[in-house]
Formats: structure tokens, C-alpha cells, sequence
């Protein structure tokens, strides 16, 4: 069993079983002197993650990356997180590749000839840049929510961003995380009640029928296309 110890190496250790509010609690404590940031696209779980550390107090970077094609509902969201969470830094690291260029290098419509290369040059190649700085990444990301994500760590060490991985959410479950939206009146996207189990760019997301703000699947993304994910996290999308 994975242990992980404090700061100073001394009292109780840390293991993936210790509950999130001390992982969290402990994150905090050990990586106090290093930089450490939380990464969000705005989705549930990201918003659950950045209430659960804002509860401590203490300042934090949260950085999300614009693709300049998010959903008006997403900007909204990020205006009312940003409120919400005054002791919290919020940094934009999108692309700096407006819509027009990116048409003229490679064409219109991208996120339907390369879906790919699209998901690269308004995600990942930001990410790349965003993260040079950073010592520690914390992520909202769950084992279940697809199968590349299925060996997901509480900590684990991200080759290609060169950054301690921390995932204190990676054993929770989609009904946990909206349980704790609504305990805790957690701002959260108003497209999760209309159908969208998660939220994307507005050319690749679509609604699912029936599906509750409960509910997860990766369905609705980048429809038409055996693509399931940006490449963030490794995976398909590099």
C-alpha cells in the first residue's frame, strides 16, 4: 500500500484510503514551499475540488485554459467561481491562437477535418507552457470516468509536464460529487440540468438525452468521432 508522508516525514502517513479533506489538508501542508497549482475546465468535479480547498483558506492558483470556444453557460460559471472564491487565484493559460488564424493555417471547421490537432494547439500546447513553472498539479480527475483514466493515482509523477500529480477525487463517484455540489451550494454549470454530463467546447459538446446532473459518461463528446479525450492527460487527442 502506497504511503506518502508529511512535510517532515513524521506522523501519520498518507494512503489511498485517507480521506479526501486530509489528503487535501495535506497537500497543502507538504507542498507549502513549492509550486503547486489546481487545474480546471469548469467541469463538476473541478468545481467540487477547488470548493473543498478554498474551505482551508489559503491562497492557491487555479488555472484553466480558454479555448475561446467556450459555452456562454462556462464563461458564466468561471465569472460566479471567480466570486465566489475571492482568496483564489484564477489564471487563464488558453491559446493565444485566435479563430481566424487557426482557420487560415489549417483550415475552417478543425474540430471536424483533425479533431485532434485542434484539441493540441487550443489545449494541450497551452498546458505544455502553463505548466513549466509548476512543481505539483492537482487534478479533479476520478478512476471512473473512462478507461484510460482506470490506474489513476492519488499521487503519481507526470512525465510529460515534468509535475507531482495529485488526484484527491480519483476513487469518487459522479452521484458523490453532485451530493457535494448541492451540500455545499457549490457553483456549478447549468448545462449539467440540461442534458450535458460534461461540458467541452461548444463545436464538440452536445447534450445526452436523459442524462441527469448525477450521471457521468463521456458521451456528447466529439460526436461522430472515436475521440474520448482532449489529451491532457495523456491518452487519445496528443
Amino acid at each position: 500500500m502506497e504511503m506518502y508522508l508529511d512535510s517532515q516525514g513524521l506522523g501519520e502517513p498518507i494512503t489511498e484510503q485517507t480521506p479526501t479533506d486530509r489528503v487535501i489538508a495535506w497537500t497543502l501542508r507538504r507542498f507549502a514551499k513549492q509550486r503547486m497549482v489546481i487545474t480546471t475546465s469548469f467541469g463538476m468535479e473541478g468545481c467540487a475540488l477547488i470548493d473543498m480547498y478554498a474551505r482551508l483558506n489559503q491562497p492557491l492558483t487555479v488555472i484553466y485554459l480558454d479555448t475561446m470556444f467556450f459555452f456562454p453557460e462556462t464563461y458564466d460559471l468561471r465569472d460566479r467561481m471567480v466570486e465566489r472564491y475571492p482568496q483564489l487565484e484564477f489564471v487563464n493559460r488558453g491559446t493565444r491562437l485566435t479563430v481566424e488564424d487557426q482557420a487560415k493555417l489549417h483550415g475552417n471547421e478543425l474540430w471536424k477535418t483533425n479533431p485532434d490537432l485542434c484539441c493540441k494547439l487550443r489545449k494541450v500546447d497551452p498546458m505544455v507552457d502553463a505548466m513549466v513553472d509548476v512543481d505539483v498539479w492537482i487534478t479533479g480527475l476520478r478512476r471512473s470516468q473512462s478507461v484510460t483514466r482506470a490506474n489513476l493515482r492519488l499521487v503519481e509523477w507526470d512525465w510529460r509536464y515534468e509535475a507531482l500529480k495529485v488526484s484527491p477525487l480519483f476513487q469518487w463517484e459522479r452521484p458523490q460529487i453532485w451530493d457535494y455540489i448541492k451540500e455545499h451550494d457549490v457553483p456549478y454549470n447549468l448545462l449539467h440540468e440540461q442534458g450535458y454530463p460534461t461540458v467541452g467546447c461548444t463545436h464538440c459538446t452536445a447534450a445526452v438525452a436523459g442524462s441527469k446532473p448525477g450521471e457521468y459518461s463521456r458521451q456528447g463528446r466529439w460526436q461522430n468521432s472515436e475521440k474520448t479525450e482532449c489529451g491532457l492527460h495523456g491518452g487519445e487527442g496528443i
